[in-house]
């Protein structure tokens, strides 16, 4: 039933109205938003958020691509938008998408047969909106070559970690922690609660000084400045991007570590030429790296650890994961994701993740649950993002600014809402006679 003021009271369907009708036929549900034109008609239920089509060329790349990357395209650039509290849009549109699921399990995916097709072109040619392809946004990934090949995955990194440090010194805390933090309590800040985060892992991997330690995907290096600082080890960390070696090792000078602290340009697999040697490393930290190796490619990164560890030693794994059983569900987390974050990102449901680091014989000694963790991390990043939108779209450009925006409030959801996880994995390598060295309680590391 139309509401009062609602534009499809009047004897003529206006734009928004007709766009409105058409949006929810083909997804297969009622959407909870108000929707209004570039021309100011407005349709749809009173009070609700406000998704605005500032410009035709939004219809253009929805009608070319329809779906979540025809929508995410029409928002980076700037031709929709939502007005108001971006994250409760969201949410609305994914507890309606869930409402709908439970009748029907396709809801909320484009039903695009035919007839639709042709529905939708007529009501393109009424609005003037039929034209060619639109060009995609800059920010947009463009990946070639085999996947998961070496020079693939280091133009992967490069996409998403080589955009800017100033950047992202910018949206981080002064560790530069890209990964969730541990927030002990809901009163603690971004850094507190990264700090509280660096201080477990080392705690978790037992770590003393002498000790040699592989921190994989080491990012701008807060975990391996931190062991190197705060416990005495001597650390190498891995990265495939020269932006985030280079930071790292300026830092390690500031800070009087260079012979404590070394970042190897090289894939996991060729660490034997940076000196890490086969049963030589007493401990390895992953931090949210496993899911850019891919599914096939995950045995070799397992068995790497293994082979690089000695007898007694432990390796601590930090790391998304998603349920992929849903029809439609994708392990890279959507075209969205996947297009312009993280392109051939690989998560996986928990238990395969142990599942795979025990088939390359290391011993599950500790799994902790952080998802709800993760949203109180993402809300740090999108305050220091929203207090600093000038310089960011200074440093990065406005579409790159508006992807991290959307990237930030949909990735916080996810977590919040259950549809990703992220997990702390603690495991060790036995010696041949079985013996792990580990203590008898996690009371050892959490006390």
């Amino acid at each position: 039933m139309a509401q009062p003021g609602d534009s499809r009271n009047t004897c003529q369907v206006n734009k928004a109205a007709a766009l409105l009708d058409l949006a929810e036929e083909t997804l297969g549900l009622k959407l909870p938003i108000r929707l209004r034109a570039w021309d100011g008609s407005e349709a749809g239920t009173p009070g609700a958020p406000v998704v605005v089509i500032r410009n035709k060329r939004a219809l253009r790349h929805i009608i070319w691509k329809p779906g979540e990357l025809g929508v995410a395209r029409a928002y980076v650039q700037g031709y929709l938008d939502i007005e108001g509290d971006l994250g409760e849009g969201l949410r609305a549109m994914w507890a309606a998408v869930r409402d709908a699921r439970a009748a029907d399990g396709s809801a909320g995916r484009p039903r695009i047969g035919p007839k639709q097709a042709a529905k939708a072109a007529a009501l393109a040619v009424r609005l003037g909106a039929i034209g060619r392809r639109p060009p995609a946004p800059d920010a947009e990934s463009n990946l070639t070559g085999e996947l998961h090949s070496k020079e693939r995955d280091r133009a992967a990194i490069s996409h998403h970690y080589d955009l800017s440090n100033e950047f992202y010194e910018l949206i981080l805390d002064p560790n530069m922690a890209y990964s969730s933090g541990f927030h002990l309590t809901p009163e603690m800040t971004l850094e507190e609660a990264q700090t509280a985060k660096l201080e477990l892992i080392c705690r978790k991997l037992a770590l003393e000084p002498g000790m040699r330690m592989v921190d994989i995907g080491s990012g701008w290096g807060s975990l391996t400045l931190y062991a190197a600082e705060h416990y005495g080890v001597h650390v190498t960390g891995v990265t495939l991007s020269s932006e985030q070696r280079d930071y790292v090792m300026k830092k390690a000078a500031e800070r009087g570590l260079e012979d404590r602290v070394d970042v190897s340009l090289r894939h996991f697999r060729d660490l034997s030429h940076s000196g890490v040697d086969d049963n030589g490393i007493d401990a390895i930290a992953s931090i949210e790296m496993g899911e850019h190796v891919g599914d096939r490619e995950y045995v070799v990164f397992t068995e790497s650890i293994h082979r690089y560890l000695r007898p007694g030693g432990r390796v601590l794994i930090q790391q998304m994961s998603r349920s992929n059983d849903a029809v439609g569900d994708r392990p890279g987390g959507g075209p969205f994701i996947e297009t312009y974050i993280a392109p051939d990102m690989h998560m996986k449901p928990l238990a395969k993740t142990i599942g795979l680091i025990s088939g390359a014989g290391l011993e599950i000694r500790d799994v902790q649950a952080m998802r709800e963790h993760y949203p109180q991390t993402v809300a740090g990043w999108a305050e220091n993002l929203e207090n600093n939108w000038s310089t960011a779209v200074a440093l990065i450009g406005e579409e790159n600014a508006r992807v991290w925006r959307l990237y930030l409030v949909g990735g916080a959801l996810a977590f919040e809402e259950n549809r990703m996880g992220v997990d702390q994995i603690l495991a060790v390598k036995p010696s041949v006679d079985g013996v792990s060295g580990m203590p008898s309680s996690p009371l050892a590391w959490l006390g």
